[in-house]
């Protein structure tokens, strides 16, 4: 597509408007930009300017990344549109080891002599840092790449969809929800595209094209007479794809009491479905607290596999090297290496993947040159393994990095952050039908909702969307003011059953945030829908 016609066809032209709520990294650029690209045969000859840099200067190791970064948000609400803006983030982030001690610097400029300066700095930055380190940096070794290039495998690049089509598509969900009675609707399209190149002293250069997107809509309804309100949001998950995402397939649907959602998404349909469900879930009856079997969907315990499962395996928490954002950990490296404690049950197999098509986290080498691979986490409900870089490899004893490196952007350091950590299916063939026909007494969550967990990753509450009463193996309505609560190992040894595979699908979060300076993360958690038995349910409307 000629720029010219992309221009003509955004509707938006090259006005970038700031969209409320939301923080851009990056300036704001004419769309079209986007796509433009750089040779990457200038980008070898920039990194071979550090990496040589590095060396004369004393560096015993180095790495560098230049970094493309690009954002789209497209918002509405009703009837008219709230924003769009396109930005570009692009600069050079280049690590060092001198003295057996880490040295990072970055900037935006990126020209030879500017990145041979830069270079320089950060083995000025390491030698400095090395006169009050404790011990040297010891890196898993890593053998180098040659040249070669991952991409996403996208069918339609998001970026090369005009803004218009973007525009219509979210006005047509507005307009279904108010023509269903919603008081209000705003409706989202983001989407992310990541052009990383990595070159290191280990001999890989490796060129990265990285597409991310996460459509999404809440809808309101206000009871005018009593003044309460209540909302639903989409069934969507941010996906690893393109625009593709967004073109509806009948053999990703999952049919149920609410049509769910695999690789494939109808914005249409669900926003539809949301604003019939509003009135039901304003009219439901208030949940009476005590012990249920909780029947939990895709699209709600990803978020719980995210907080007591993702977090408390990241190796730099167990060690205590990381607090931010809910703590460190109750898990510890005696727990994994006694190859006995018990996670969950036997029916609780977890894995670590940065492979998975689709996903968030899917990548083919993370931000230190490693190729990414996929490895178990808990096994048979028995802890195994945690998620470690190059420099934590050795703490757990392996000869080699699990992949798990990531830097938010050029001027970020990179360090451990979250691969997918997903459930495994069950092996036996299991529908969500005849799950909750062995159900008595039970509650069925469908979406994700607010959640408080410790600073051990340990005691958690969890809410939802949609909340459906189960009695005697049968759907019997809807509930509100649902939230459970129960500690990690409690909760994941009260497993009593996993759907098959042909339930398995993906949730995620698009901005993960970790670390301080904070950076933000995305990542997916696959799963089947899953039963848990005798978890506890309160009340969250109950006064005391």
């Amino acid at each position: 597509m000629k720029r010219s016609e992309f221009l003509y066809l955004s509707g938006m032209g090259a006005g970038a408007f700031m969209l409320p709520g939301l923080s851009l990294m990056g300036n704001p650029i004419d769309p079209a930009q986007a796509l433009d690209g750089m040779d990457v045969r200038i980008k070898k000859a920039l990194a071979d300017v550090a990496l040589n840099a590095a060396r004369s200067k004393g560096a015993s190791y180095a790495d560098i990344r230049i970094g493309r970064y690009l954002n789209q948000f497209v918002a509405t609400r009703e009837n008219r549109v709230q924003g769009v803006a396109n930005t570009e983030s692009y600069g050079v982030g280049i690590r060092v080891i001198a003295d057996g001690c880490w040295g990072f610097a970055s900037s935006n400029n990126v020209e030879k002599e500017d990145i041979a300066k830069l270079a320089e700095r950060a083995v000025a930055v390491a030698k400095a840092n090395a006169k009050i380190q404790g011990e040297p940096v010891k890196l898993a070794p890593q053998k180098g790449y040659g040249e070669v290039s991952w991409k996403s495998p996208i069918e339609r690049n998001a970026f090369e969809v005009p803004v218009k089509e973007k525009v219509d598509l979210l006005l047509s969900v507005n307009a279904i929800a108010m023509q269903g009675g919603a008081s209000f609707v705003n409706s989202v399209i983001l989407a992310v595209n990541e052009q990383k190149y990595f070159a290191s002293t280990d001999g890989s250069y490796i060129d990265q094209d990285i597409h991310r997107i996460y459509p999404n809509f809440t809808v309101t309804k206000i009871d005018r007479s009593s003044g309460k309100f209540d909302t639903i949001r989409s069934l969507s998950t941010p996906m690893g794809m393109g625009y593709e995402y967004l073109e509806p397939k009948e053999s990703s649907k999952v049919r149920g009491i609410v049509t769910r959602y695999k690789d494939r998404y109808d914005i249409l349909e669900d926003v539809k479905a949301a604003t019939a469900n509003v009135d039901e879930k304003m009219k439901a009856k208030s949940v009476e607290p005590g012990k249920y079997d909780m029947v939990l969907d895709p699209s709600h315990l990803w978020l719980t596999i995210h907080e007591s499962v993702g977090h408390p395996t990241e190796l730099d928490r167990v060690l205590g090297y990381e607090a931010n954002y809910a703590g460190t950990s109750f898990l510890s490296l005696e727990r994994m290496n006694s190859k006995k404690f018990n996670f969950g049950n036997k029916l609780v197999n977890v894995v670590a993947d940065k492979t998975q098509k689709g996903s968030l986290g899917a990548v083919g080498y993370d931000d230190e040159g490693v190729a990414c691979k996929k490895w178990d986490i808990v096994k048979d409900g028995i802890l195994v393994n945690f998620q470690a870089t190059r420099d934590q490899a050795h703490v757990i004893g392996l000869n080699e990095s699990q992949g798990c490196s990531y830097a938010q952007s050029w001027q970020d350091v990179q360090f451990q952050r979250m691969p997918n950590i997903s459930l495994q299916p069950g092996k036996a063939k299991l529908s969500v039908d005849d799950m909750i026909k062995n159900v008595e007494k039970g509650v069925y969550i469908i979406g994700d909702g607010s959640f408080s967990i410790d600073q051990q990753r340990y005691n958690f509450q969890f809410g939802g969307q949609m909340f459906y009463e189960i009695k005697e193996g049968k759907i019997v309505g809807m509930l509100k003011d649902v939230a459970y609560q129960s500690n990690t190992q409690e909760f994941w040894n009260a497993c009593g059953a996993v759907c098959d595979e042909s339930d398995y699908r993906l949730g995620g979060a698009f901005n993960d945030g970790k670390g301080q300076p904070s950076q933000s993360n995305a990542v997916s958690h696959g799963c089947s829908t899953t039963r848990f038995n005798g978890v506890n349910v309160i009340n969250t409307a109950r006064k005391i």
